[in-house]
């Protein structure tokens, strides 16, 4: 028993520890854009059409030598809402982006302006690029509608277009801002994309097959009252967003996915079979309450963010904003305290984690853009704003509790405890010694998990 007890005392000491592994990629004081020469881009300035201190990163996604970032249009003054960096370009740690697809797709003179204000991207595996445009401006100052939400699908080969779907008018609310998009791609004829409203809390399927979508409604894609409260930065706020957060599992030997999911505002997690949701009949009815589920809380003070799962090892990246952290669970073991991990925090470098993502290179990429202090203050251009960081998966959650172990527990408790017993006499007459013992490890036990690992 002594031997047990102090065996678990040790390994939840080093799964507590993590490695912060995660290091900074690319960094910028202001954001900025790569013109066709510098007089173009002061003429940019001068006309209004570029305010570089009104341009934020806000997702994030890596496809092939690119890296895409969406930068909406909260205020005026952001020339390109969708853009990239390359890879094979190292001049710099601050790069300015490229246009997607191009600089006309962004031009909001147009009558139907293809891209006005995107929020998220994905890259799936069949070479395509989905793009979930809220097609609103000025959400910080005079807001402007240009159409109802839309789906915008680019084939990556050559960045054509290859659809376009604008939402129908039942499928959005009052208030609708469709904020984070999942896409289950496991057959690219038969792809299913997921977009989830926080303004006005539901989830829209979209079948790629079928080229239609249907919203659905659930009682858990509402905020918590409770977990309205943040504090970031020294900028205390409230909000009441709902639906945000999406990650989809490698498929089950249905055929289907788990899609893991949370409001912004709630510190819980829940899931739901993706084979209920792609039955459109099935999954606009009443009949589904039943089919979601609750898999826990994360604990105070955890609202969580943008979120994604590692096919691979199975683990599930979450963003912290309150804590300016950067979390982890493993989906193979229940959603326990005990199972998720920090792997990343600074206070620095991770104000507001804004997006999470894992490429096909299994490399783990973390944006952090200060958004509370771009809302509600203001940013000074004299110091770095917005990061891009970077670890490979295993790298990330290295002694973390989602790190997966070859050696079996007990024979790992086996080993520390020859190691204790080697180095730490205790005299088997001494039942006092041996109680005093106990009462230690099983404070020091108690005191480990008070602490959120």
């Amino acid at each position: 028993m002594l031997r047990a007890s102090l065996g678990l005392l040790l390994l939840w000491a080093v799964v507590a520890l993590g490695n912060d592994n995660l290091r900074v990629a690319y960094e910028w004081r202001e954001m900025d854009f790569k013109y066709a020469s510098a007089d173009q881009r002061w003429s940019a300035i001068e006309r209004g059409e570029f305010k570089p201190a009104n341009v934020i990163p806000f997702g994030l996604e890596v496809a092939g030598h690119r890296l895409f970032v969406t930068l909406p249009r909260w205020r005026a003054g952001v020339p390109a809402s969708l853009a990239y960096l390359d890879f094979n370009d190292t001049s710099s740690k601050s790069p300015a982006l490229k246009p997607f697809p191009s600089w006309q797709a962004h031009n909001l003179q147009e009558a139907e302006p293809e891209l006005v204000s995107p929020f998220r991207v994905r890259a799936d595996r069949c070479g395509r690029l989905w793009v979930l445009d809220s097609r609103i401006s000025g959400v910080l100052e005079q807001t402007k509608i240009y159409g109802a939400a839309q789906l915008l699908v680019y084939d990556l080969h050559n960045d054509d277009l290859l659809r376009r779907h604008v939402l129908p008018a039942d499928q959005l609310k009052q208030g609708s801002l469709l904020a984070n998009l999942a896409v289950e791609d496991s057959d690219c004829e038969n792809t299913y994309a997921y977009a989830a409203d926080l303004g006005s809390p539901g989830l829209v399927v979209y079948s790629w097959k079928d080229q239609e979508s249907w919203r659905v409604q659930h009682h858990f894609f509402h905020p918590d009252p409770m977990a309205g409260n943040f504090s970031i930065n020294g900028i205390e706020f409230q909000w009441d967003d709902g639906l945000y957060g999406l990650a989809l599992s490698k498929p089950l030997e249905t055929g289907y996915s788990t899609l893991y999911f949370h409001p912004l505002c709630s510190t819980a997690e829940f899931s739901v079979d993706t084979g209920i949701l792609r039955n459109k009949s099935l999954a606009t009815s009443a009949m589904i309450y039943r089919e979601f589920k609750v898999l826990g809380s994360r604990g105070p003070n955890t609202q969580a963010g943008a979120e994604f799962l590692d096919p691979e090892t199975g683990v599930l990246f979450y963003a912290l904003p309150n804590l300016n952290e950067v979390a982890c669970w493993r989906t193979a073991t229940d959603f326990s305290h005990s199972s998720q991990s920090r792997i990343f925090m600074s206070n620095e470098t991770l104000i507001f984690p804004s997006d999470v993502k894992v490429d096909d290179q299994k490399r783990l990429w973390v944006l952090s853009n200060q958004l509370p202090v771009f809302i509600y203050d203001e940013l000074y251009p004299g110091s770095i704003n917005f990061r891009i960081l970077t670890a490979s998966v295993q790298e990330a959650i290295k002694n973390t509790a989602c790190e997966i172990r070859t050696s079996p527990l007990p024979d790992v408790i086996n080993r520390l405890g020859d190691i204790l017993n080697t180095n730490i006499k205790v005299k088997t007459n001494s039942a006092a010694s041996l109680s005093n013992l106990s009462s230690l490890i099983f404070a020091g036990l108690c005191l480990l998990m008070s602490f959120r690992i």
